[in-house]
């Protein structure tokens, strides 16, 4: 996205889009090939949550939003639930995956 002039935004966008990948790939997949805590209706809502606020927040932030700065802000405190979810049952690689967008997020909502 060599086209984001702001590097702060830029790493936004990148950290957000791989989240979205990330929750939606591991929601779809290993939480629902591996059943049990996994699919339970708190950690998957809040996988699917997710990976909706991150890809809202790259419209929002592509689009040049005002409100992407609040929603920034929203989407750290999603991610940063999704991590911790994720932590509890040993999903290691998306919970290091939410907590950098969280950063990256709040880094942009500043």
């Amino acid at each position: 996205m060599t086209h984001l002039t702001d590097p702060k935004m830029k790493e936004c966008v990148e950290a957000c889009n791989q989240c979205y990948q990330m929750c939606l790939h591991e929601a779809m997949n290993h939480c629902l090939e591996s059943g049990g805590e996994h699919v339970a209706p708190d950690h998957f809502r809040l996988m699917m949550n997710c990976a909706e606020i991150c890809q809202t927040s790259v419209d929002f932030m592509l689009s040049r939003s005002p409100f992407s700065y609040p929603l920034c802000k929203v989407c750290a405190d999603v991610c940063e639930a999704c991590a911790s979810s994720c932590e509890k049952i040993g999903m290691s690689d998306c919970a290091r995956t939410c907590r950098e967008c969280a950063r990256s997020c709040r880094v942009m909502a500043a």
